[in-house]
């Protein structure tokens, strides 16, 4: 059985915005072995958006740039959206019942899938599907935008924390 885990770079103050600051080499690299290491992922409308930069290389990308685009473009992506028609390679289209196909995939697969977007992982948080959740702190306060935690959350318990890179802490969650 899959594991479902959330996890995405934020504020101290508890928001996610990617304009506003970026993972250092250390983090861009351990988020490159994390792509690298899933089963797959699930994504809301908004995240896919973004992340649909890595479909296409670029001139100006690093090594380390063409190397996270590779990762994710292997893996394979689900896509919980009522307003998309299509989506991109590698990735399904989940316009219904995201209950009963994300519990099929948890099922059916092994391994890690991500959760991307807040506002999906509270859905999927509200029906008690996902196992861990992972909140990568960054030394930046913005004081608005999109709260990592779109919704009050059960209990959670602590089981790890480490440094990530120069700057980054990492907690982990699991529901209480």
């Amino acid at each position: 059985m899959a594991k479902l885990v959330f996890g995405m770079n934020l504020s101290l103050d508890g928001y996610v915005d990617h304009q506003e600051f970026a993972p250092g080499p250390a983090l861009f690299r351990h988020w490159i072995e994390h792509v690298r290491d899933l089963t797959g992922s699930v994504y809301g409308r908004r995240m896919y958006e973004i992340m649909r930069y890595w479909d296409e290389d670029r001139p100006e990308w690093s090594e380390e740039e063409h190397e996270f685009a590779a990762a994710w473009r292997r893996q394979p992506k689900w896509v919980v959206s009522r307003s998309l028609k299509s989506v991109g390679p590698n990735a399904t289209l989940v316009e219904d019942d995201v209950e009963a196909a994300v519990r099929a995939l948890k099922a059916r697969l092994v391994g890690e899938i991500a959760v991307s977007g807040p506002n999906l992982a509270r859905s999927l948080t509200d029906l008690g599907l996902i196992d861990e959740y992972r909140l990568y702190f960054h030394p930046v306060v913005l004081g608005r935008g999109t709260p990592y935690f779109a919704a009050p959350r059960p209990p959670l318990r602590l089981v790890s924390s480490d440094r990530v890179g120069e700057d980054t802490v990492r907690l982990i969650y699991v529901p209480a």
